[in-house]
């Protein structure tokens, strides 16, 4: 049997349906518009971009933009519809929405090998199927996929803090300890004096925030992963006795505890990333690069992901997904989009592409597609599936992710991520067969 269903029409339902009918997979793809609409969606149309119409950085030396590169190599729809739409955007790529989604649109409604089927899908469909229903994906397919993963595998409020590289953070200011000396010394620790503390303390109790809408309105919820700048506003002292204590941490330079702390977390092995432990947050992404800075060592400290706050249904991936993001303990079950993990347009797409291959793959009884993690597409369906955080959050592409460079590379960062890019597109070029299709 080489039929699959797609569930959602959106970038990563698109790119799936389109990626196994172009592997001669038939394809029935369901949709819920134009009979239902989620708040978010407005047009009837496929592949709706409900937030903003960029799609980020253009140039490969940037994470995503290497990854839509990748994409680009590999033949993708969603790729080949912003290239078609494109509007001036500086170093960004950015498209107009109509004509980006009317591409897509028509491309797989005149698609032979595609079936469109309209409506809510309340069930997973039998078969090989690809879910590629969003963060806002309905209270009935929710419940159903929470059954089939299990309860506690399911998330429906993204709470995290923000991400910084390694290599930004400035040693010179921090020290590695654990508290009380316990075990390793895991944490990046940045210690405070009063003044530096109090200063910090009224950026952020005066920073901006970003809206909330319904759900994050819940004041259950928002007490269960209170962002730091709300804690703050319940007193002077009350981050010193939180996520900012400093009991049991002694700076190295005084020899004394620190007024206050700010402690960073590996986010991988590899110690590329660190999150700042505790610090939830709804501020806006300018506010969070400003009032951070003020911690000490973070004040040149680059992002890999900022903090959010927001209504996000994703899966608990690692251990429940494989890197050919189909579900381990059930064959021929995929997931693809934010609700896998992936963070962002073209990391959705991401995903899609390769859900979409590698349930095209299995109906046609072919073996997994698995890219290396020196690729971009593959580091992210590695951080999805193996991801070693104990508290696993949602990512966008970033440099973080991928497969640390073993040689010294002289020139600073940007001539490092030169090097990752020119290796991931040799890589995918090397993988896939550069100008053709992917093999069967």
């Amino acid at each position: 049997m080489s039929r699959i269903n797609v569930v959602g029409a959106g970038l990563a339902g698109c790119e799936a349906a389109y990626q196994a009918s172009k592997l001669g997979a038939e394809v029935t793809l369901y949709e819920m518009k134009p009979e239902k609409y989620t708040p978010a969606h407005k047009s009837p149309l496929f592949a709706e971009l409900v937030c903003s119409n960029s799609l980020r950085a253009a140039r490969v030396t940037n994470a995503v933009g290497l990854l839509k590169e990748e994409l680009r190599i590999v033949g993708s729809l969603i790729m080949e519809a912003a290239d078609k739409s494109r509007v001036e955007a500086g170093g960004a790529l950015a498209v107009d929405r109509n004509i980006f989604s009317e591409y897509v649109t028509d491309r797989i409604k005149n698609d032979p090998n595609i079936e469109i089927k309209s409506g809510e899908v309340t069930k997973i469909p039998d078969g090989i199927t690809v879910i590629a229903t969003g963060p806002l994906t309905s209270d009935a397919l929710s419940a159903e996929i929470a059954e089939v993963t299990g309860a506690k595998q399911l998330h429906f409020f993204d709470a995290a803090a923000p991400i910084v590289s390694a290599e930004s953070i400035d040693m010179e200011k921090c020290f590695y300890q654990s508290r009380y000396d316990k075990g390793e010394a895991a944490y990046i620790n940045c210690p405070m004096d009063k003044e530096q503390y109090l200063a910090f303390y009224n950026a952020l109790t005066a920073a901006e925030r970003a809206d909330l809408h319904g759900f994050e309105k819940d004041p259950k919820v928002f007490e269960g992963c209170m962002p730091v700048e709300v804690m703050a506003k319940r007193g002077e002292d009350t981050l010193r006795f939180g996520p900012m204590k400093p009991v049991g941490i002694t700076d190295p330079k005084t020899g004394k505890e620190p007024y206050a702390v700010v402690q960073l977390r590996a986010e991988n092995n590899e110690k590329t990333m660190f999150n700042i432990v505790g610090f939830q947050t709804n501020l806006t992404f300018p506010e969070q690069r400003r009032v951070f800075g003020l911690i000490p060592g973070l004040e040149n400290a680059e992002f890999y992901r900022f903090g959010v706050m927001h209504r996000n249904t994703y899966l608990q991936s690692p251990g429940l997904l494989g890197a050919d993001y189909g579900m381990i303990n059930r064959p021929g079950l995929y997931f693809a989009g934010q609700m896998t993990g992936v963070e962002g347009y073209v990391e959705s797409t991401g995903s899609g592409f390769i859900a979409g291959v590698n349930a095209a793959r299995r109906a046609l009884g072919f073996d997994p597609f698995i890219l290396p993690d020196t690729t971009m597409l593959g580091a992210m369906a590695k951080y999805i599936s193996t991801s070693d955080s104990k508290d696993f959050q949602p990512m966008n592409a970033n440099f973080g992710i991928i497969a640390p460079i073993t040689e010294k590379i002289r020139g600073g960062k940007i001539k490092r991520y030169e090097y990752y890019a020119e290796r991931a597109i040799r890589e995918i070029k090397n993988f896939v067969g550069e100008g053709s299709p992917l093999p069967l």
